[in-house]
């Protein structure tokens, strides 16, 4: 790739722009040992197939989940987890303590996407809660934004922020602030989009975190942590994210938000 100068948002500018008035009072700084093991436990088990083994390397889940401060007693959703290549791992981690719920339409191809996953061996606690389809003329992707859930510790989704609309973002934001627990987390990773850049062709499965973290903040949430683990500096952030010149090793950003006591 030719070496080209552009816009990126590295995380101690983040902390510049964001720390002196909106972060928060920090959790603990990453995952406990004991739960990092339980995670390396789930991520060599038999139940996941050797492709989603070999995007380890690329999605780093022990580093990420760390990040996210992720427990094995917590409570979890997982937003539009598809074919639950993260829920194979968060399932098992949380299953005898904790509980994992996730939300995601029954639209064309994806109504029965996760069913292969729910199947395997200790998936078997997973509760797919009710999308209860869409409201007030909401996308169908959205749904009502009312999950009946009781007060969890933890929201997470991962490369989907992209995929919303401005006011569908706002109103997932809004239904992950009403299910947490106060003082709960809400972790995104999503590939990165030059600061400030226009919609274009290329640029369509790509985000701006600055953005994110705005939005995240109006519906909110106080700002915590900007993650690194999926920085990939060769990535000049031209191409849209499945051109063989980028495809699985996109810059990605990981942010965590909190909801306020």
């Amino acid at each position: 790739m030719k070496t080209i100068q552009y816009a990126r948002i590295p995380a101690l500018l983040f902390a510049m722009l964001f720390a002196p008035m909106t972060l928060a009072q920090e959790p603990p700084a990453q995952s406990s040992e004991a739960t990092q093991a339980l995670v390396r436990a789930a991520l060599t088990h038999v139940r996941r197939p050797a492709d989603d083994k070999a995007r380890d390397m690329e999605r780093k889940p022990l580093e990420v989940l760390s990040f996210f401060r992720l427990e094995s007693d917590m409570r979890v959703i997982e937003i539009l987890p598809f074919g639950g290549w993260f829920t194979k791992i968060i399932g098992p981690v949380v299953r005898d303590q904790g509980a994992l719920y996730t939300v995601q339409p029954e639209l064309g191809d994806y109504s029965d996407a996760l069913e292969p996953t729910l199947q395997l061996e200790g998936m078997d606690k997973v509760v797919k809660l009710d999308w209860q389809g869409p409201a007030n003329g909401a996308s169908p992707w959205v749904g009502s934004g009312r999950w009946e859930v009781e007060p969890v510790d933890l929201v997470v989704t991962f490369r989907n922020y992209h995929n919303f609309g401005y006011a569908d973002r706002m109103k997932i934001n809004k239904s992950t602030f009403d299910a947490l627990k106060p003082g709960g987390l809400y972790g995104i990773v999503d590939h990165t989009r030059r600061h400030n850049e226009p919609d274009t062709r290329e640029n369509g499965r790509r985000v701006d975190p600055v953005l994110v973290i705005k939005e995240v903040q109006d519906s909110g949430f106080e700002f915590v942590d900007y993650g690194t683990m999926l920085r990939s500096p060769d990535d000049e952030l031209l191409y849209e994210v499945g051109n063989p010149e980028v495809s699985g090793k996109t810059d990605r950003f990981a942010l965590l938000f909190r909801k306020p006591e």
